[in-house]
């Protein structure tokens, strides 16, 4: 073996190469190449210095922020009034238009009333009948007590007459209700709004069968919208929170306005208040039901619609914000890199805290004046060093 070891292979000239592997030109051109550049490779270093990555970095400041929280809920009128048909009959009129504001009283439906007209007339001439039967009674009555002193009639045709008086009287009491009945039930073929507001898409068409017994005993609705409620759910502990938050701001600054988000990502206008919470926790999700107001003076908001109700739970000084995009998620854990003095990288765990905007709070692990790498993070490792350059977003004021 330790022959073997100072065995050196024989050298073989290109020529000789050539005659006894009969090789072209073109090959031998191409070896001689390789043999060069093997040559040359021996004489570089075995690596080369590479520039370090350039990152953007900034400076974490802390400033007393507003904690908001959000909740998922629906819009729904203030007062939300069904309008349904209280007699039976055939649909002839729809005055008000779909869609659009209406007045308390305001005609909206007319049912036909011929029917309901006759029974009035029925009724009206029913009362006059036992009013002239009382009318009749009342003389006889009259006619005894004058006779009575002269013993010209007995005591017993005066308490008939007085019988016959009381129960005319009754059936004129009954006639006036059949009347005011009839009358009522023709009032009803006219129906109104009960309140102001809007009126909503009709169930019923001209000619369909309405009232009670019928597929169409429900007309339409009409909500009152200004204020409109919003209800959105809580669990105890945020239902505990925001009271206590809103005792607080009411107290200070006499208000604890709510705002709005729609669906379309804008902020409402008005600010909401807070109205009432329901009597209890549903005991099936462990939340409770909240209605806040907001003012809709034009009718812009509708029952049913999304609602993103956002308000603030608490108030927080000296808050550590970073951006969002600077937080790296790794084997569960929460890391910043923090550039050192020497510009040097270290990996540093924090404990998130809430969601402000596009930025966490920072609850642990770094402070006031730590530079973080916001872009370039995966250039990055421990204790590599960097080229650190400022993020723009932070020279403007404004975090992306």
């Amino acid at each position: 073996m330790s022959a073997m070891k100072h065995l050196t292979p024989p050298r073989v000239s290109i020529s000789e190469f050539s005659m006894h592997h009969h090789c072209r030109p073109s090959t031998l051109a191409a070896l001689l190449l390789i043999i060069i550049a093997g040559g040359c490779d021996r004489s570089l270093p075995e690596s080369a210095a590479l520039p370090a990555p350039v990152v953007e970095i900034m400076a974490v400041e802390t400033s007393d922020i507003p904690i908001y929280h959000e909740w998922i809920g629906t819009l729904d009128g203030m007062v939300n009034a069904q309008i349904t048909a209280q007699v039976s009959g055939y649909l002839i009129k729809q005055v008000y238009q779909e869609g659009q504001r209406v007045k308390k009283g305001e005609l909206l439906y007319e049912i036909d009333p011929r029917v309901f007209q006759a029974m009035l007339d029925g009724a009206r001439s029913n009362l006059a009948r036992q009013e002239a039967v009382l009318k009749t009674a009342q003389l006889d009555v009259a006619r005894v007590e004058r006779l009575l002193p002269e013993k010209a009639v007995s005591v017993r045709d005066r308490d008939n007459a007085v019988g016959r008086e009381a129960s005319a009287l009754a059936e004129v009491m009954a006639a006036r209700a059949a009347v005011d009945n009839a009358r009522l039930q023709l009032e009803f073929t006219r129906i109104t709004a009960p309140i102001d507001g809007i009126a909503g898409i009709s169930k019923a068409q001209i000619g369909d069968l309405v009232g009670p017994g019928s597929p169409h005993t429900e007309l339409t609705t009409v909500s009152k919208l200004d204020p409109i409620k919003a209800y959105i759910p809580l669990s105890e502990q945020q239902y505990l929170q925001l009271a206590r938050e809103r005792q607080q701001t009411d107290q200070a600054n006499g208000n604890g306005d709510l705002e709005l988000i729609l669906a379309d990502g804008s902020v409402y206008s008005h600010p909401g208040k807070f109205f009432f919470a329901d009597r209890q926790v549903d005991v099936k999700t462990g939340t409770i039901q909240v209605a806040i107001l907001f003012p809709n003076p034009n009718n812009l908001l509708r029952p049913g619609q999304f609602a993103k109700v956002r308000a603030i739970v608490k108030h927080k000084a000296n808050a550590l914000l970073v951006p969002q995009r600077a937080v790296l998620e790794m084997q569960g854990r929460r890391l910043l890199a923090v550039i050192k003095s020497d510009n040097s990288v270290e990996m540093r765990p924090v404990t998130l805290g809430e969601t402000v905007g596009n930025r966490y709070v920072i609850e642990q692990g770094l402070q006031a004046g730590d530079r973080i790498v916001v872009e370039g993070l995966l250039k990055v490792r421990p204790g590599m060093t960097v080229d650190p350059k400022p993020y723009p977003a932070a020279t403007s004021g404004a975090a992306r």
